[in-house]
């Protein structure tokens, strides 16, 4: 095999640093370098085909060669390369997509506007509520409550969200006292001993409840939530927790914002998570498979009431000043109006009803080996959470890194997944895999799972 110089310089000095652990994966040959795909399979520079386990980044929802999506960004390249949204401007993909996403989001959202990443529609997402307060002369409505283990992006704003270590450590963050965090509804770690599921989500009620009474309600403004909490281990809510906590939200006049980011579009078996959970949010943030990921875009979606407000106070001050270069890109935009109209006309829901039951099996069988503690998942989504010791839960010490040497385990039999915190490992495969690959996904881990057990119980 041979390289340009420019391309071997890089794989010489270039390595992957994994973001969770800053453990350099490929320590000896560089980065893993993906040359092509073919609906769920990618292969490498050396021609070597992987399984791509995790859809990319959780986000490549129709595989990597779907046609249909090239072409809608070739004509839209070729009509109207770009335009933007500002000062009443806009393109007929914008509105034709802003249209069609909200047919088919919960009711709860009338309004529309699209931004380039899910951090950067995090992001804004705070500020408007922060406006929106202001406009309501509730200045000290400010606080912002999400959950341990949240991911919620990587942005300053989106960082304070993130309650996880990796995002903060050596980036001074927090620093705002704005920012609250309440226990992750993982029953499995955050369970006390002899708890039922009901007793725990009533607690985690109580704790929501008592946080904001501790702050005062006329302080508090919003919760964020993933209905799965996807980066920070793939946490599947038990069934009565959204029930519980969304009283408590509306009781003290805090609002709601559903991050979807990677639950929505089909991925948890409905087209939203928040329509898996019965949420009806009055914000909700929307990114990745919005365009199967093959052009950046995102959404932000908001309530009637919510709109008007900032809408009044705008004309109170003659604009608002909140906007993006390249939010609402007309060629992004045509992209993700095709990936909309794909899962309609192709059932992609439908596919991942279909497919879901052999996947769960397939991953509840993975309790089986000695390493997994929890196999945990819904829809096309999930994890499995690496042990010491099934019976008492005891983790591996920190320093074996025991979901990223489990990924790192997998890659030689041809499958990516990716080694999260709290030592989970991630499952989340494009959704038009079909029911062998399932099988060959859960294959290649147990075999990276055994060849993993080697190594970690060496170490320990």
């Amino acid at each position: 095999m041979t390289h340009a110089p420019n391309s071997l310089a890089a794989r010489d000095i270039a390595y992957l640093v994994h973001p969770y652990t800053n453990l350099r994966v490929h320590e000896k040959q560089g980065p893993l370098v993906i040359t092509k795909g073919k609906g769920v399979w990618v292969e490498d520079d050396d021609g070597k085909q992987y399984l791509e386990g995790l859809a990319g980044l959780w986000c490549t929802a129709l595989g990597f060669d779907n046609k249909r999506l090239v072409d809608a960004a070739k004509r839209q390249m070729e009509t109207m390369p770009y335009s933007h949204q500002f000062a009443h401007r806009s393109t007929m993909p914008v509105i034709e997509l802003g249209e069609k996403l909200l047919s088919m989001t919960p009711d709860s959202l009338t309004k529309a506007w699209f931004l380039n990443s899910g951090s950067e529609a995090i992001d804004t997402a705070i500020k408007l509520i922060w406006y929106y307060n202001n406009a309501k002369d509730r200045p000290e409505k400010k606080k912002i409550i999400s959950r341990r283990r949240a991911y919620h992006g990587i942005t300053l704003a989106g960082g304070h969200l993130t309650a996880l270590e990796y995002a903060r450590k050596g980036f001074d963050l927090p620093m705002a006292e704005r920012f609250l965090t309440v226990t992750p509804p993982t029953w499995y770690r955050e369970g006390m001993e002899g708890e039922t599921e009901e007793q725990f989500t009533d607690r985690l009620a109580k704790e929501l409840e008592d946080l904001i009474l501790e702050h005062g309600p006329d302080t508090v403004a919003a919760f964020f939530a993933e209905p799965v909490q996807g980066a920070g281990g793939v946490i599947v809510p038990p069934d009565s927790y959204f029930p519980k906590i969304i009283p408590v939200l509306k009781k003290y006049d805090v609002l709601f914002v559903a991050d979807e980011v990677i639950c929505g579009f089909c991925r948890t078996g409905q087209m939203f998570g928040s329509q898996t959970y019965g949420i009806q949010p009055d914000l909700m943030t929307v990114a990745k498979q919005l365009s199967s990921a093959y052009l950046p875009i995102a959404g932000l979606l908001m309530s009637d009431e919510f709109y008007q407000t900032l809408a009044d106070r705008s004309a109170e001050l003659g604009t608002i000043g909140m906007g993006y270069t390249y939010g609402g890109h007309p060629v992004a935009a045509a992209v993700a109006l095709e990936t909309l109209k794909i899962y309609e006309e192709e059932d992609t829901l439908g596919h991942v009803q279909a497919m879901a039951p052999h996947f769960m099996q397939r991953l509840k069988a993975m309790e089986e080996h000695p390493l997994v503690g929890e196999a945990r998942g819904v829809g096309l989504i999930g994890a499995v959470e690496i042990v010491k010791d099934k019976a008492t839960r005891e983790q591996f010490p920190a320093a074996s890194k025991a979901s990223v040497t489990v990924a790192n385990a997998c890659q030689p039999h041809g499958l990516i997944l990716r080694g999260l915190p709290f030592d989970a490992v991630g499952i989340c495969p494009p959704l038009v895999i079909n029911e062998a690959e399932i099988d060959q996904l859960f294959d290649r881990l147990w075999s990276g799972l055994d060849d993993a057990m080697d190594k970690l119980t060496a170490a320990a």
